[in-house]
């Protein structure tokens, strides 16, 4: 499956990471956070500014540039 960049998920949608096509140093930032590779996760908000994701009982706040870069499948 190729998935679709995380930006373009709605608040409420359920899903689970593809893959990561970010540098190391932003890979490794979303690792520590939980966020990788098989993470599943629920959108909170994706309007303006970052997309606020539920992951593991917390809200984690992602940039909409990194964001672009998270492939997921719903």
């Amino acid at each position: 499956m190729s998935g679709k960049p995380l930006v373009r998920l709605n608040p409420g949608d359920d899903a689970k990471v593809e893959r990561i096509n970010a540098g190391w140093n932003a890979t490794k930032r979303l690792y520590e956070m939980g966020l990788n590779t098989g993470a599943k996760f629920k959108v909170v908000k994706n309007d303006r500014g970052p997309i606020i994701l539920s992951l593991s009982g917390n809200k984690i706040a992602i940039g909409r540039g990194l964001a672009q870069k998270i492939m997921v499948n719903e």
